[in-house]
């Protein structure tokens, strides 16, 4: 009876037993980050931490589908900032899975090139934050191949390739190629047009020895000795091995902007504002392109580089290189048709 009265007199008081004060302890701050592979620079996320108290929970993912799927099953939760590549910004835009970005709360969104902004996909980047952009190209050894024996994509199709070729494991990106050898827009949505490039696919395949979504390693480890690859991947690779080489296929690469985007349904907004606007900081975004070797959206960022690597061509790709490029739109229904494609070229490879 004494403690019964004792506990009401504490309450009465404003005081807690231990229990209650337990419960009462701060919620431990964390943002949930899912990107891709390998895209983040070491030891970028502990220092985000050190300086803001808040934890972050990193998982990764090899190809936009996977992210994008994963995303679709949990209708939008389960994550506070995603790193999907350029048209999946309108699909997800579309499906409810993404909220609208709060600018007021980014105070380095000002350093962005507006160039890379206000896209199709995403007007006015009411849904999404570039934060680095890049191309699919041709990668090579040039001590096995020579260089100037690929200018074109249709040179992959070269029997010399047979059981050497990587392709990324990206749908949209192995369809490019097709497409524009039959001279057709990456984003055609037209069925015969689209059974026109599968076929000519079907034809690459003996010389495909795996799809992947970490290229790098498998060229450096000597597995393939060409593919279809993403820009930064060979520009880090050169660095240490200047034998590697990077080629704007003469039909025009594919160029994608990777950017941030906050799902509908995170739970913890506020900071994935602050890591956002954190990414942002011009320091943090040089960094990002020197050691990942992808373009920075970031004109203060990009200032903060050496000389040589503004003007490296495989980072920062010429005016008259971006003109023959095209950038990926979501093409709607038609995915479905590519997807039914793509399933039955992934068949035919054992990786």
């Amino acid at each position: 009876m004494k403690a019964i009265v004792a506990v009401f007199l504490l309450v009465l008081t404003g005081f807690s037993s231990p229990a209650v004060l337990a419960e009462k302890k701060p919620i431990e701050q964390k943002v949930v980050v899912y990107n891709w592979s390998e895209y983040i620079p070491e030891g970028l996320l502990e220092e985000f931490t050190k300086e803001t108290g808040i934890q972050v929970e990193y998982s990764t993912f090899d190809n936009n589908e996977v992210m994008y799927s994963r995303l679709k099953i949990f209708k939008g939760r389960g994550y506070d900032v995603v790193v999907p590549s350029t048209y999946l910004v309108s699909r997800m835009r579309d499906e409810g899975l993404i909220q609208p970005i709060m600018r007021e709360r980014l105070k380095n969104f000002q350093t962005l090139n507006p160039a890379l902004l206000n896209r199709s996909y995403d007007p006015d980047n009411t849904y999404s934050v570039p934060y680095l952009w890049g191309s699919t190209g041709i990668g090579l050894n040039t001590s096995k191949l020579n260089p100037e024996n690929f200018k074109s994509w249709y040179n992959l199709w070269s029997s010399q390739l047979r059981g050497r070729l990587l392709l990324t494991d990206d749908l949209r990106e192995v369809f490019h190629m097709a497409l524009k050898i039959n001279g057709h827009s990456t984003n055609s949505i037209n069925p015969d047009e689209i059974k026109q490039a599968y076929e000519l696919l079907v034809g690459l395949m003996p010389n495909v020895k795996m799809f992947s979504g970490n290229p790098k390693p498998e060229l450096t480890a000597g597995k393939v000795d060409i593919g279809l690859i993403w820009n930064g991947e060979i520009a880090t690779v050169k660095y240490e091995t200047p034998a590697f080489d990077y080629i704007y296929p003469a039909e025009g690469t594919t160029m994608w902007i990777d950017s941030f985007v906050i799902p509908s349904r995170a739970k913890n907004v506020a900071n994935a504002h602050q890591f956002i606007d954190f990414m942002l900081r011009p320091e943090v975004a040089a960094r990002c392109t020197r050691e990942l070797g992808y373009a920075t959206p970031n004109l203060a960022g990009k200032d903060l580089l050496d000389e040589a690597i503004r003007q490296n061509p495989i980072i920062f790709p010429s005016n008259d290189i971006l003109k023959k490029a095209e950038f990926q739109k979501d093409v709607g229904p038609a995915r479905e048709i590519y997807q039914l494609y793509w399933n039955k070229l992934k068949t035919m490879i054992r990786n």
